[in-house]
């Protein structure tokens, strides 16, 4: 399979959004009550609440240190819960033991701000990577089947890059990497995915394409896609609600539609916004 730069860059029609009631109309992929995180005598966060729904793309703001990365890595037993329960995609993930963790993070996908690519290695072979999460032990030695290679073409393809499916990762742009990154998640037939920061590197123009590629997978695939965002412009345009955090608790939450900039900036102390502001 290949594809043309001029085919990849050709103007597709969008995909169509799910209303917030077609949402609602499915049980929560992911429900999060309660959830107190500690490190040490620290809290991170406290009392968090939060529903995940097939289909939905969900921003997750809040200054530095509010709570956001956290939030991400408890949804896959990374970070420690204190209290309250996280279920994610049927896993129990606030009881569960090292092999069942495996499992769960097998089922959720993500995108980093950094990429997180092999460099040296082609963009095929990175995105086959994605499939490991459920190889056996000739995968693991670096053999992929034929349907895992002409998978890993079709997300490429999707992605708008499989033109440079045999070019190492290293020569391409930053918005063509986390294109990348974004195919290799796919490759592992996620049931969620998150993205932490996924266009903090990349400027307006490739932010934009490559938030609306994540919200098109959610729409059209039925994957909840919670995105970390700093930026209050590109969160009003790219999810359907919006998730707040302040000092470690969670003081927005609601359809995007019904909030604005001024009211999403009371996530920022003052000192946050003259930090921002250099």
């Amino acid at each position: 399979m290949s594809v043309t730069a001029d085919a990849a860059n050709a103007v597709t029609e969008p995909a169509k959004v799910p209303t917030t009631a077609e949402i609602r109309q499915s049980l929560p992929l992911v429900t999060v009550r309660g959830l107190r995180v500690d490190y040490g005598e620290t809290t991170v966060l406290d009392g968090v609440d939060l529903d995940l729904f097939p289909g939905e793309t969900v921003a997750l703001l809040g200054a530095s240190g509010s709570g956001k990365s956290t939030l991400m890595r408890s949804l896959t037993g990374f970070a420690p819960i204190s209290a309250g329960t996280v279920r994610v995609a049927g896993h129990d993930v606030t009881n569960l033991r090292h092999g069942q963790l495996r499992t769960l993070r097998s089922d959720v996908g993500q995108v980093f701000q950094q990429f997180n690519l092999i460099p040296r290695l082609s963009v095929l072979t990175n995105v086959l990577t994605g499939a490991l999460h459920g190889a056996g032990p000739f995968n693991l030695v670096g053999g992929f089947t034929g349907a895992q290679r002409r998978r890993a073409m079709e997300l490429l393809d999707r992605v708008g890059i499989a033109y440079k499916a045999s070019e190492p990762a290293r020569s391409l742009s930053g918005g063509q990497q986390q294109r990348v990154a974004i195919a290799r998640a796919l490759m592992q037939r996620p049931r969620l995915i998150l993205a932490d920061e996924p266009v903090a590197s990349l400027d307006p123009k490739l932010a934009d394409s490559v938030l609306s590629l994540l919200r098109s997978i959610a729409a059209e695939d039925g994957i909840p896609v919670l995105v970390s965002l700093h930026v209050l412009p590109l969160a009003l345009a790219h999810s359907d609600r919006i998730v707040g955090l302040r000092h470690g608790e969670m003081v927005v939450s609601d359809a995007t539609s019904r909030l604005d900039a001024g009211v999403l900036a009371t996530l920022y102390d003052e000192e946050d916004r003259d930090d921002d502001d250099r």
